[in-house]
């Protein structure tokens, strides 16, 4: 009986020795968590800008955006009742006087994406589902959305507008395409779509990467290419061109004003265990607005974790 009550004794000192040892492992993760958070939040504060100073870009992005619809309006207008002009016809004849053969097949390479439909969607879908894989929805979701809505705001100029496409008596078709011809189908979603890529790539992802560098540099080529090769192959007329990188590049601008305050806030912020490691590794913080705040699957529970040894 007296051996079987030191048992029962020696068993209950056992579970008191180990009991404060599980506290302060769970005492330590979380306060770590605090302090990972309260570094977070110090860097956004610091980062931040002044209210005056915040006030002011805004003021100033908000007349970019008005100048750059207000030309682009200007220049619709002009193209409606005028469609066919003299500088038009210059600038096609001038692009098309070299006729080196790796001119126009860099020229045609530029614009085949974008005479494949099935490509371009399937380059939109496999970008966003590359980024839902690393668990970056927000991106994902705005790839889509910036694309289709490049696509439908495409469709409903060129309605208003009904430029006809440049004519084989004025300039040479190399690559006869149907439909509208302003703004240029084929800037806007690149644009949309490359230079959503190009911005990701500036904003989201740090380091020299090899994978981060072929993104930035086959974007930028693909943005800046394809408006020449609308023009050197006659499918467009410049200001075509000029009109699709200007509204191009207004809703690029607006979609990422919408992205940077969504992320800020941490909308759709991470939450899977399988990217964590890449993000730590490769993706920025949030510079300004809220800290991404670690989701509950991140935090690790008082009393889960026990000290090693």
């Amino acid at each position: 009986m007296q051996q079987h009550q030191g048992d029962e004794d020696l068993k209950e000192q056992r579970i008191a020795d180990k009991t404060p040892g599980r506290q302060s492992a769970g005492e330590r993760v979380a306060e770590d968590a605090e302090n990972i958070i309260g570094e977070a939040q110090e860097e956004v504060a610091a980062a931040r800008r002044p209210w005056y100073q915040t006030r002011r870009w805004g003021l100033i992005l908000l007349a970019v955006y008005g100048i750059l619809l207000a030309l682009f309006t200007l220049l619709a207008v002009w193209v409606a009742y005028n469609p066919v002009l003299a500088i038009d016809v210059t600038i096609t004849r001038a692009f098309q006087e070299n006729q080196s053969p790796w001119l126009r097949y860099t020229m045609i390479a530029a614009s085949f994406i974008g005479n494949v439909s099935a490509l371009s969607l399937g380059l939109i879908i496999l970008a966003a589902v590359l980024f839902w894989m690393v668990d970056l929805r927000l991106e994902a979701i705005m790839v889509v959305v910036v694309s289709a809505t490049s696509a439908l705001l495409n469709w409903l100029i060129k309605l208003v507008v009904a430029r006809p496409r440049p004519s084989a008596s004025l300039v040479e078709i190399i690559q006869a395409t149907s439909g509208q011809s302003f703004p240029s189908g084929h800037v806007m979603s690149y644009v949309a779509f490359w230079g959503l890529l190009f911005s990701l790539g500036v904003i989201l992802f740090r380091g020299k990467r090899w994978w981060r560098t072929a993104l930035l540099i086959i974007s930028a080529l693909f943005v800046v290419l394809v408006g020449p090769s609308r023009i050197y192959l006659g499918d467009h007329w410049a200001t075509d061109v000029l009109g699709a990188y200007l509204i191009g590049g207004l809703l690029l601008s607006l979609s990422l004003w919408i992205y940077l305050n969504l992320r800020g806030r941490s909308v759709l912020a991470p939450t899977g265990k399988r990217a964590r490691r890449f993000h730590q590794k490769y993706v920025r913080r949030p510079a300004s607005g809220r800290p991404e705040r670690p989701s509950n699957r991140y935090q690790a529970k008082p009393g889960n974790r026990q000290e090693a040894g």
